[in-house]
């Protein structure tokens, strides 16, 4: 049986008794701005908020995050408080309010120029920076001392998202020791010998502990983390159950992988979506001309400009493919304070106007650069209008467009080619997978994906469409919320008691979980 978000509902009302729900992450899933004199709303660029956004809908509860809109403030009720989404509301938004000061060091700061590099194996040097840590520390609190609020004395899971927050687990813990913390890690966990350079990496790993549940995508990042831990710290670790105990607690460490939702927003039928596509084809002035797609924050893990010089290459070797295709690379700019950032949204522009200036001529330029936010509207035309995806990776925990991507694709149709170096390779084994550190390797792909017949097309996407379909965003949040459900429900059991766990019922098909049959 298809996850659904019945299915969902129906899991969380038995497994957490009525217990709320309370996510904590950096980034709100609705944004309030002035625009032209008026208050409007957007949704965020981002695989977090948009994955997260339908499990908030079908659980409800509080989110609490950022509020970093111009007309934020203007929005919400004395509490901060905002009934989400828009004209119909599922759950609650609740804002917290930051400083420029306190963003710059937590979030630009120690979040992005050290976590971020730290994590992610692309050699780019982390900045240890004692202000930083400091802000980071600070904010970490102001949450935690959100989620105590929100709590109101009673029952709660504490859904923490990702390393914005690795601090907040201990820091609500020492106030409300009966919550039950999970916290999802989304990028990669780095081995120990990485992990150790940074001066902070005792504290850090110490209050992690303070979750009940540790998630990643993938069992590699669990095993890294279980390594660290085991490495830095004196405690005990369970490797058979994947457990770490210390003092009287005990963090339960999993992998599971994150999806998207697979039911489209906008469920067009094949004439709709052709008339968008093509009004977006005539905006973009792409002809009929097939065109690879990238879509990505402008992060230098994402592998763009290797992309790049890829289809340099790829013009280079064939100079019969010029005038043939589009190369569409569509995404904001990202954390311009950091100036790793800036310097590379300036190298793109610069790459891209070489490729252009050598391979285009007066009516053809191969490159065109969206370098704006797109809304879902506008992604999903873009994923309908491509013939081929690209993600080139560097290093990702998972990366959500590949997964966006499949499941927009209701015509069976399109190539994605995808990097070895990200987590949705392990399980879109049929998009034509690659190096992105070998150009010569993704040019070749992007030749291969742009000349599949279409039977091939149609096979491998149908097969990554039933994988993406059956492991969705609620199938991801049922397995996770599940975990949680049986800790309330057993008690946090001792290491000895966990050495008799059957290892098949926490990790095998979530029907076992449901008790008396509930959500069957």
């Amino acid at each position: 049986m298809i996850w659904d978000e019945k299915r969902l509902q129906e899991l969380v009302a038995a497994r957490l008794s009525g217990a709320k729900l309370i996510v904590v992450a950096n980034r709100e899933p609705y944004i309030h701005r002035n625009h032209n004199g008026k208050v409007e709303w957007i949704r965020p660029a981002g695989g977090l908020t948009a994955a997260l956004d339908p499990v908030m809908r079908a659980c409800g509860g509080v989110w609490i995050a950022h509020g970093s809109g111009s007309a934020d403030r203007q929005t919400v009720d004395q509490a901060s408080h905002i009934n989400v989404p828009i004209g119909g509301p599922k759950y609650t938004l609740r804002r917290i309010w930051l400083s420029r000061g306190q963003e710059e060091g937590y979030y630009y700061g120690f979040s992005n120029s050290c976590l971020w590099p730290l994590c992610h194996q692309v050699f780019q040097r982390p900045e240890f920076n004692a202000e930083h840590w400091e802000a980071y520390r600070e904010v970490n609190q102001i949450f935690a001392d959100a989620v105590i609020e929100e709590a109101k004395g009673g029952p709660a899971l504490v859904f923490v998202q990702d390393y914005h927050f690795a601090l907040l687990p201990e820091m609500v813990k020492r106030s409300r020791p009966d919550l039950l913390l999970a916290h999802f890690w989304h990028i990669p966990w780095p081995n120990p010998e990485t992990f150790r350079v940074c001066p902070w990496g005792l504290e850090i790993l110490q209050v992690m502990l303070g979750n009940d549940l540790m998630s990643f995508h993938i069992q590699y990042h669990c095993n890294n983390f279980m390594e660290t831990v085991d490495r830095m710290l004196e405690c005990r670790i369970d490797r058979e159950h994947f457990a770490i105990q210390r003092s009287e607690s005990i963090t339960r460490v999993r992998p599971h992988p994150i999806s998207v939702d697979t039911r489209p927003d906008h469920d067009l039928n094949e004439w709709d979506w052709k008339t968008r596509t093509q009004e977006l084809r005539d905006e973009l002035g792409l002809g009929n001309l097939p065109v690879i797609l990238g879509v990505d924050r402008i992060d230098y893990t994402k592998g763009i400009l290797e992309r790049i010089e890829a289809v340099d290459l790829l013009l280079t070797r064939y100079p019969q493919c010029r005038g043939r295709f589009y190369f569409v690379q569509a995404g904001p700019k990202s954390r311009d304070m950091v100036r790793a950032y800036s310097d590379l949204n300036w190298q793109i522009r610069l790459a891209i106007e070489g490729v252009n200036a050598r391979h285009g001529s007066e009516c053809w330029s191969p490159i065109h650069f969206l370098n704006e936010n797109h809304g879902p509207e506008r992604v999903n035309a873009l994923y309908r209008m491509a013939s081929v995806c690209v993600v080139s990776s560097l290093h990702d925990g998972m990366n959500l467009v590949a997964k966006e991507f499949v499941a927009a694709r209701g015509d069976e149709s399109g190539v994605l080619v995808l990097s070895r170096f990200t987590g949705a390779a392990r399980e879109l084994a049929d998009a034509v997978l690659v190096n992105p550190f070998d150009v010569g390797q993704m040019c070749e792909a992007i030749r291969q994906a742009l000349e599949m017949p279409m039977e091939e097309q149609k096979a491998r996407m149908v097969r990554m469409r039933r994988h993406v379909q059956h492991h969705n965003i609620y199938r991801w949040a049922g397995r996770l919320l599940a975990e949680v459900g049986k800790m309330a429900e057993d008690g946090q059991p001792r290491c000895s008691e966990l050495m008799q766990e059957d290892s098949q019922v926490l990790l095998g098909d979530p029907a076992h979980w449901f008790p008396m049959g509930a959500g069957k």
